[in-house]
């Protein structure tokens, strides 16, 4: 039987849990994930964690926050004069809403504040600052 390594499509099931222990994801009802380890579609230390493992070998693996969604930024968090919105946007706190950066690239925010004149986004990743337990059971090396 081979081990997976570097540059086999794989299939795998996961479940992903912050450290409180509330799950955030999870293939388990789903169809697995099919992707090829090493090609950088998924963080890193998940495809690591596959390498050495057998089809239908199951393991866990503990990432600290800087190897799973990297740390919480401060310098993330922008306040924008609602002057430079959109008219007709409305905004609620704790609202997550795509804007596109002057590159042209999207980027997913969190409504963190609002006052008569301004508006504050954070443009963390949810889980920025977490720590994250992956489950994973991997199915087969296709």
């Amino acid at each position: 039987m081979s081990l997976a390594k570097n540059g086999d499509t794989v299939k795998v099931h996961y479940q992903a849990k912050t450290q409180d222990q509330i799950i955030f994801d999870s293939t388990i009802q789903m169809e697995p994930l099919v992707f090829t380890i090493g090609d950088g579609q998924i963080i890193p230390e998940f495809e690591k964690a596959l390498i050495g493992m057998n089809a239908g070998e199951k393991k866990s693996i503990f990432l600290k926050s800087n190897d799973a969604f990297g740390p919480y930024l401060a310098e993330l968090i922008t306040t924008v004069d609602k002057s430079q919105l959109p008219p007709n946007v409305s905004l609620e706190q704790g609202q997550q809403l795509q804007i596109q950066e002057p590159n042209g690239q999207m980027l997913l925010v969190k409504v963190l504040d609002i006052t008569d004149s301004t508006v504050t986004f954070d443009a963390n990743h949810p889980l920025a600052g977490k720590d994250i337990t992956f489950n994973i059971h991997l199915l087969e090396i296709v």
